[in-house]
């Protein structure tokens, strides 16, 4: 009687942690969904800009192609951290075209460029929300996998550790310098 009360008892444990590993894993891969969703909104926003960009600067084809073809090999993307590091790229690309929108006055001007870019903004804000989001999830489901005596469990129905979804500027990483007075 005691050993069935044991067995029982074991068994509605791990009954109840694997389910808790399913329930977070479905978490994270709702967390990934939200990222790609601002992805997507992102990346249909990038022939426009490239359009109305390529409409006033004859001489910046170079800058223009590559955010053509990170787009491109963002659609091969199947991990977590591949799809962070192009979008990092991606991201460096569009501080390239804003920054080279300066030397054209026209394309500064233009309501379609500022329109483009005001998108862009809200867009890179949603992104960051959403990363945050998963960045968190991914964080309380590592804990849950690496922590014992969970760690066991999770050995043994291959439940892993997820990526985090990095930043890898250091502009982005680097603590602004503030200076009061003069």
């Amino acid at each position: 009687m005691l050993i069935l009360i044991i067995v029982v008892t074991l068994s509605a444990i791990i009954i109840l942690l694997f389910n808790r590993f399913v329930r977070y894993r479905f978490l994270v891969r709702e967390a990934l969904s939200g990222i790609d969703v601002q992805l997507k909104r992102r990346h249909d926003l990038i022939p426009n800009i490239v359009e109305a960009v390529k409409g006033y600067t004859q001489y910046e084809s170079k800058t223009l192609e590559d955010i053509t073809n990170i787009r491109a090999s963002l659609l091969k993307a199947t991990t977590v951290k591949e799809k962070s590091e192009k979008e990092n790229k991606l991201s460096g690309v569009f501080k390239s075209i804003f920054a080279l929108a300066e030397n054209y006055p026209d394309l500064k001007a233009s309501k379609t460029f500022l329109e483009l870019q005001k998108n862009l903004i809200e867009a890179e804000d949603q992104i960051q929300l959403a990363r945050r989001y998963y960045n968190g999830t991914v964080r309380n489901y590592n804990i849950l996998v690496e922590s014992f005596p969970n760690n066991m469990l999770a050995a043994i129905f291959n439940f892993r550790p997820e990526d985090f979804f990095e930043i890898e500027y250091a502009t982005e990483r680097a603590v602004p310098d503030v200076k009061f007075g003069s």
